[in-house]
C-alpha cells in the first residue's frame, strides 16, 4: 500500500515539475524575487550570527571582571593602591594593572589603541602594530613611526613586528609599546594605571567580589565579563533588527506579487484544471499538485537563497551588508568568518517564506477545479 501511494506521489510531482516548465518564464522571474528576498534575508541572519560567534570566542578569554575608576561621570586612571585594596578581598585570585589609551593619528583619520602588554614586554623604542594600522599608517623605509607625545614633542619608535592576521579581530588598530615610553606618550603619572583587572577563584562569586569592590572603592566601577558578552549580543541584534526592518518594505511587497500569482490562475491554467477534471481527476489530485507546484518554487527559492547568502557570508565576506553591521568607522578589521548557522532562526525563515506560499496555492485550484469542466471551457473559448 505505501509502494502504491509512493509511486502515486512520484507521478504528481512529475507532471507539477513537467507543469511548471511550461510556464517557465512566468515561474522563473517568480523564483528569482523569491530566491532573493530570502537571500537577503538570511544574509543578515548568517552575518550576524557569525559576528556574534566571533565575539562570544574573543570574550572567552577576557578577564573577568575589569576596575575602572569614575570621576565626574567619566572613566578616569585609577591609583595603583587600588590593587592592594581589591587583593584584600577573600575569593580574589590577582589583580593586575593595564595601560592603554587612544592615539589619533590626523593623516589617517583613525584612533588607535596603544596599549603595554607586560606579558611580552616590548623594548624601548620599539613597537608592534596590527595589520590595519600597517594598512592605515604607511611605514616609512626606516621603519620609523613618528608619534605626537602630550607636550608635543615627536617619539619615534621603529616598528619591530606585525602582529599576526588571525588576530586581527581584536588587533587591527593595536599598537604595543614599552611601559616607559606609554608614559613618554600620554603624561600618565606612574602610580596611575587605565584600569585593572581581577582574577576570581570560584566563577559563582564574581557578583559578589564585585559588589565588595564598590563596597570599599565607592569611585570604581566593575564591569563583568558577562556584562561585556551581553552588551555585544544587543549590539548585534540591533544591528541585524535594522537591517531586517529596511528588507521589511521589500518582503511585504513581494508577499503580494507572491499573492497576487498564486490566486490569480492564468487561462492557461484554469484550462488545465479543466482538462484534467475532465479526464477523470478528482479534486483532491489537482489540489495535490497545485500543493506541490507551490512546494517546488517555494522550496526551490529557499535553498537557492540559503545556499547564494552562505556563499556571500563565508566565502565573499558579506560584501553587502559589511558596513551596515561591522559600523561605519574607518579602520576595519580584515578576517574571516567561521560558519555559524542558528537552525531556529533558518527554521523560522522557512516557516514564514515556504509554508504559507504553498497552502495559498490551493484556494484558487480549490475554486477552479469544483466549477463544471464543460462551463470553463466555455468561458475560456468564448
Amino acid at each position: 500500500m505505501m509502494r502504491i501511494w509512493w509511486r502515486r506521489q512520484r507521478s504528481f510531482l512529475d507532471f507539477c515539475i513537467s507543469s511548471l516548465l511550461r510556464r517557465k518564464i512566468k515561474n522563473l522571474a517568480l523564483l528569482t524575487g523569491y530566491g532573493l528576498i530570502i537571500f537577503f534575508l538570511t544574509s543578515v541572519l548568517f552575518f550576524a550570527g557569525a559576528l556574534r560567534k566571533e565575539s562570544t570566542s574573543v570574550l572567552q578569554h577576557a578577564p573577568e571582571i575589569v576596575v575602572q575608576r569614575m570621576l565626574t561621570g567619566r572613566f578616569a586612571p585609577i591609583p595603583l593602591a587600588y590593587a592592594e585594596t581589591i587583593r584584600a578581598i577573600r575569593g580574589v585570585r590577582a589583580v593586575d594593572a593595564r595601560y592603554w589609551g587612544y592615539y589619533y593619528h590626523p593623516a589617517a583619520q583613525a584612533n588607535y589603541t596603544l596599549m603595554v602588554d607586560k606579558r611580552e614586554e616590548t623594548a624601548p623604542g620599539r613597537i608592534k602594530i596590527g595589520a590595519g594600522v600597517a594598512r592605515t599608517w604607511p611605514v616609512p623605509s626606516d621603519g620609523g613611526i613618528y608619534v605626537k607625545t602630550f607636550d608635543g614633542k615627536t617619539l619615534i619608535l621603529t616598528v619591530a613586528d606585525i602582529l599576526p592576521a588571525e588576530t586581527e579581530l581584536v588587533s587591527a588598530d593595536l599598537m604595543v609599546v614599552h611601559h616607559g615610553d606609554f608614559q613618554k606618550i600620554f603624561g600618565q603619572e606612574e602610580e596611575l594605571a587605565t584600569d585593572l583587572t581581577v582574577t576570581v577563584r570560584n566563577a559563582h562569586e564574581v557578583q559578589t567580589i564585585a559588589e565588595k569592590i564598590v563596597l570599599q572603592l565607592p569611585d570604581a566601577r566593575p564591569v563583568l565579563r558577562n556584562e561585556i558578552q551581553r552588551t555585544y549580543e544587543a549590539l548585534f541584534d540591533w544591528r541585524s533588527g535594522y537591517m531586517l526592518v529596511l528588507l521589511s518594505g521589500t518582503l511585504i511587497a513581494f508577499f503580494i506579487f507572491a499573492l497576487d500569482k498564486a490566486t490569480g490562475l492564468s487561462s492557461d491554467e484554469r484550462s488545465e484544471i479543466a482538462i484534467l477534471k475532465a479526464i477523470g481527476w478528482d479534486t483532491a489530485d489537482v489540489l495535490t499538485i497545485k500543493f506541490y507546484e507551490g512546494l517546488v518554487i517555494s522550496l526551490s527559492a529557499f535553498l537557492t537563497g540559503v545556499i547564494a547568502a552562505y556563499l556571500h557570508v563565508f566565502l565573499a565576506d558579506a560584501a553587502l551588508f559589511t558596513h551596515a553591521l561591522k559600523g561605519w568607522a574607518d579602520l576595519y578589521p580584515e578576517f574571516k568568518l567561521s560558519p555559524a548557522v542558528d537552525q531556529y532562526q533558518l527554521s523560522a525563515v522557512l516557516g514564514l517564506t515556504v509554508v504559507p506560499y504553498s497552502l495559498i496555492t490551493i484556494d484558487p485550484a480549490w475554486r477552479a477545479a469544483t466549477i463544471d469542466p464543460d462551463a470553463v471551457m466555455r468561458e475560456l473559448h468564448e
